[in-house]
C-alpha cells in the first residue's frame, strides 16, 4: 500500500511537471492563432498539397526550435548569461510579442508562397516556431532541462499537426473570426506568462545577490 501511494505521488508529480512545461509552450505556439493564417494560405491548394504542407510546417517548427534551444544553451554558457537574465529579457520580449498580437487585426500577414516551400516559410517558421515559441522553449529548458521541453514541444506540435491537418473542418465549425478571437485569448495568457517570467527572473537575481552578500559578509 505504501509503495502504491509513493508511485501515485511520483506519477502525480511527473504529470504536474510535464504540464508546467507543456502549457507555456501550448500558449506560445498559439494554435488557434495559427489556424486563420494557415487556412488563408492553403485554401486554394489541393487536399494532398495541404496535407504535405501541414506535415512540412510541423517538422520545420520542431527542427528549428530544438536547434535553437541546443545552440542557445551553449551560447549562454560561453557568454556567462544566467537563466534569470534570460527570463527577464525573454519575458520582456514575450510581453512585446503578446501585446503586438493582441492589438493586431486579422490573421498574421504573409505574402503568397509556393506550395513547395509554404510549410517551411512562413508556416513552419516564423508562424509556428516564432519568437514566442523559441523564447519560451529556451527559458523552460533552463528551468526544467532538455528532455521535458523536448517531450512537451513534440506533444504540442503533434497537436498543431492535427489541428492544421483538419483546418477546413475546424474553420467550418468555429469560423475564421472565432479562431482569431480564440487566438487573442491565448496571447492574453502569453502576456501573463511573460510578466510571471520577468517577476521570477528579478526575484531570482535578487535572491542570488542577497546570498552573495551574506557570503561576503561572513
Amino acid at each position: 500500500m505504501t509503495s502504491l501511494s509513493a508511485f501515485m505521488d511520483l506519477d502525480h508529480a511527473a504529470v504536474s511537471r510535464f504540464l508546467l512545461v507543456f502549457l507555456p509552450i501550448f500558449v506560445a505556439v498559439d494554435i488557434p492563432g495559427v489556424l486563420p493564417t494557415y487556412y488563408a494560405l492553403t485554401q486554394s491548394l489541393a487536399v494532398a498539397d495541404k496535407r504535405r504542407v501541414a506535415r512540412q510546417s510541423v517538422l520545420t517548427a520542431f527542427s528549428v526550435t530544438v536547434a535553437f534551444i541546443l545552440l542557445g544553451q551553449g551560447t549562454f554558457a560561453i557568454l556567462g548569461v544566467q537563466v534569470e537574465d534570460f527570463m527577464i529579457a525573454g519575458g520582456a520580449l514575450l510581453l512585446v510579442f503578446a501585446i503586438g498580437d493582441l492589438l493586431r487585426d486579422g490573421a498574421r500577414s504573409s505574402s503568397p508562397k509556393s506550395a513547395a516551400t509554404l510549410g517551411v516559410v512562413p508556416l513552419g517558421t516564423p508562424i509556428i516556431a516564432g519568437p514566442a515559441t523559441l523564447t519560451t522553449s529556451l527559458m523552460l529548458m533552463g528551468t526544467y532541462g532538455f528532455w521535458p521541453v523536448f517531450g512537451a514541444l513534440a506533444a504540442n506540435l503533434v497537436l498543431a499537426w492535427l489541428v492544421v491537418r483538419h483546418a477546413d473542418r475546424i474553420i467550418r465549425l468555429i469560423g475564421v473570426n472565432g479562431a482569431t478571437a480564440l487566438g487573442k485569448v491565448f496571447y492574453l495568457l502569453l502576456a501573463a506568462i511573460a510578466v510571471s517570467m520577468i517577476r521570477k527572473g528579478v526575484m531570482g537575481l535578487l535572491a542570488s545577490r542577497e546570498a552573495a552578500f551574506v557570503r561576503h559578509a561572513r
